[in-house]
């Protein structure tokens, strides 16, 4: 085996972020699967006390709510959904709350919306509450906060919340756990499917089949696994998926799974942030010469190269930077708000005839600092 297909990458991570789905928590019917849940957190309280810092990411409220309401299968209205996860959060928590307690280990929750993610505060904020959690050895578990949340209800069964979190918190690892022991080649249960122990990009994908569903209790599937994972490897996180079952051989470093080996390195956090966790509140249009100054020169962006200023932002705001065609090249924070930057499209910095002699030389509309090119790993909207 390879270095780069060696499993010891997941043994020996120092800060491991583990997401389990619903479906490996939860009975057929709905309720809560109190020796499965069990069983993972005496694993991962184990590795607590090892010295390993476990930050848990787990589904489940929704599904634990559906049978004090009388629920057979997951509500698919908004309101539902909320009312089942108030139902259940506390429940999920509780059960999580006396199985670690068992062992010794202090478990906080930890309760995220989009919105926590998409504003820089919020983002900071939570970092740090992590961050203090972490260093008194308390093993945080995130949720979404199902109960209040419109568009972070559509996640995507907490796995691309589990991948922001490991950007969050500068994992050294992230592992993918839910019902299915491997990415296939097609579904599992077809004739002629083959586990794929290692992906290294995403040539390894293309003939491969991932829109198998979730269960009836999850909302993901595992194209939003593979999703998740590959916003981890673009940061330098290598992600393991496979079931909760095998989370003990996965945790020790045995070949089970698939492995996602890391495809770009780490950079630094307000980055991170920009290129995975912001929501663009704008977009600026580039000419041909600024595309190819930002992308391939990586230069800042000027007003001389913006075309036309569309949406309305502020300064400071995360903005899409476009080519004449539409397509997003970069995602940038930008030093105009968008009143501002109107009347400076297409000036140059200096001696522009249509600037009056008191006017102060324009700003860049985005510094290379604060600009993360799509290639760099920003998704494509």
């Amino acid at each position: 085996m390879g270095p780069s297909s060696d499993r010891s990458v997941i043994r020996d991570a120092h800060r491991v972020v583990i997401k389990v789905g619903s479906s490996s928590l939860t009975e057929h019917d709905g309720g809560l699967d109190d020796f499965r849940l069990q069983a993972l957190a005496t694993t991962l309280a184990k590795q607590a006390l090892f010295g390993t810092q476990v930050v848990l990411v787990s589904s489940g409220a929704i599904a634990a709510g559906m049978g004090p309401l009388g629920l057979t299968r997951r509500p698919k209205d908004l309101a539902t959904q909320q009312a089942a996860a108030s139902a259940g959060q506390g429940a999920l928590m509780s059960a999580y709350s006396r199985a670690f307690t068992l062992h010794g280990v202090a478990v906080g929750q930890v309760l995220l919306t989009a919105d926590d993610m998409h504003r820089r505060s919020h983002y900071v904020n939570a970092s740090r509450t992590l961050e203090r959690l972490l260093e008194l050895e308390v093993v945080p578990i995130i949720n979404e906060n199902d109960t209040v949340a419109t568009d972070e209800i559509r996640f995507g069964d907490n796995d691309r919340l589990a991948a922001l979190v490991a950007h969050l918190v500068d994992a050294d690892a992230l592992v993918l756990l839910s019902d299915v022991d491997a990415l296939y080649t097609g579904h599992p249960s077809r004739h002629g499917s083959r586990r794929i122990p290692v992906v290294h990009g995403a040539d390894d994908l293309t003939e491969v089949d991932v829109s198998q569903a979730g269960s009836q209790v999850g909302t993901g599937g595992m194209t939003t696994k593979v999703a998740a994972a590959q916003m981890a490897v673009a940061e330098g996180i290598p992600v393991l998926l496979t079931s909760a079952e095998l989370v003990n051989p996965a945790l020790a470093g045995a070949d089970v799974g698939t492995l996602f080996t890391p495809v770009g390195t780490k950079s630094p956090a307000r980055r991170r942030w920009l290129a995975h966790a912001s929501t663009a509140s704008g977009r600026v249009v580039l000419d041909d010469g600024a595309v190819e100054a930002v992308v391939r020169r990586q230069t800042s962006l000027l007003p001389v190269g913006v075309t036309r200023v569309e949406g309305r932002f502020a300064l400071g705001d995360p903005v899409d930077l476009c080519d004449q065609h539409g397509k997003v090249v970069a995602r940038g924070l930008v030093g105009y708000d968008s009143e501002e930057l109107r009347p400076l499209v297409g000036r140059r910095l200096l001696r522009d005839p249509r600037m009056r002699s008191g006017d102060p030389a324009p700003r860049p509309v985005v510094r290379r600092d604060d600009l993360v090119v799509l290639g760099e790993g920003i998704p494509a909207p």
